[in-house]
């Protein structure tokens, strides 16, 4: 889980409760650097740096996000990823980069099947390394109130 920035680890099973507003990130919503490896799923990382980065993160994230949004528009053939990355653009502008996230997301869905990929959406979650891989993973739930 990243929580503004700070990487945290659980080492049990954890019921948390932010009672602030936080920029927050667990579990598969979470792009490693070498995952970006799409025009859909740099999108997405650049949206994520924006997110949970420092203020100089967030603005040269918002920046890449910008050009790499310009850039998918104009190679895509579907409207429909138009549309959505044109929403995702909006709510990051707004300061809304979790929703602009969740529609990134689906963007890197769509290109995945286009790609013939397991998306990111249907790939198999994989137990956190500090559980046994015997373990179940917690349900992921993130509220409207952060959305």
């Amino acid at each position: 889980m990243i929580i503004n920035g700070a990487l945290v680890r659980f080492r049990t099973r954890s019921r948390i409760e932010l009672v602030a507003k936080a920029r927050f990130m667990f579990g598969k919503q979470i792009m490693s650097p070498d995952e970006a490896d799409t025009p859909a799923r740099r999108i997405y990382f650049a949206l994520q740096c924006a997110y949970i980065g420092e203020p100089e993160e967030r603005r040269s994230g918002l920046a890449r996000a910008h050009e790499l949004i310009a850039a998918f528009k104009t190679a895509t053939t579907s409207a429909l990823a138009r549309e959505i990355l044109d929403r995702a653009e909006a709510a990051a502008a707004d300061d809304n980069c979790y929703l602009a996230l969740k529609l990134a997301r689906r963007v890197v869905s769509h290109e995945d099947s286009v790609l013939g990929r397991v998306s990111v959406e249907k790939a198999p979650a994989a137990a956190p390394p500090f559980l046994p891989k015997s373990a179940t993973r917690l349900p992921e739930r993130i509220t409207e109130a952060h959305a």
